[in-house]
């Protein structure tokens, strides 16, 4: 159990059987009343966030993460199978646990996964992906390099906007955090 004075960003709370992820807060004393928090939270399972208030000095049960570090292997069914780099264990992990994060999966790739009393909670994958483009329309003869963009679909079924110059078979790097274009890998 940890008080609001022990809030930190990034830290993992248990409210009511949920795991939450503590994205903002501020302390407010108003000039009238009592003081309080009022937080930003992101609900590890489906990633919605909600604002919630607290009391100054109430107490939250803190959970604390084991995050491994884990390649993902294949998909089988409606699960992905990742291996713990330390132990060599294979981990099914099932779509809902996975989330977002299976936008961004491409064999062989290292991503960590909290896990919450043994159990994973969700996938987080590294900033940057490097994925091959599998189609988008071709670069006309005159298109700039910097006028515009046009839609292109990778490896992993992502969608994202593109410069006129990239071409099926590129690779490209995008941001798992916005799902945005960086730059072309070659």
């Amino acid at each position: 159990m940890i008080t609001t004075a022990d809030f930190r960003n990034g830290i993992t709370l248990d409210l009511d059987g949920t795991l939450y992820t503590l994205v903002y807060f501020q302390h407010v004393k108003p000039g009238k009343g009592g003081a309080f928090v009022r937080t930003r939270l992101k609900n590890l399972k489906t990633g919605a966030v909600i604002e919630k208030t607290f009391r100054a000095g109430e107490r939250v049960e803190l959970a604390v993460l084991d995050k491994r570090r884990m390649q993902y292997l294949y998909r089988d069914g409606s699960n992905y199978l990742f291996m713990d780099l330390e132990t060599y264990e294979q981990l099914p992990i099932s779509e809902e646990e996975v989330g977002e994060a299976a936008k961004y999966l491409v064999e062989g790739i290292t991503v960590e996964v909290p896990l919450y009393e043994g159990k994973p909670v969700s996938v987080e994958p590294p900033v940057f992906v490097d994925m091959e483009v599998v189609d988008t329309a071709p670069g006309v003869k005159g298109d700039t390099a910097s006028g515009g963009s046009k839609p292109a679909t990778l490896e992993t079924g992502l969608v994202v906007s593109v410069p006129f110059f990239v071409e099926v078979g590129n690779r490209l790097r995008v941001d798992t955090r916005t799902g945005e274009y960086v730059e072309r890998v070659e």
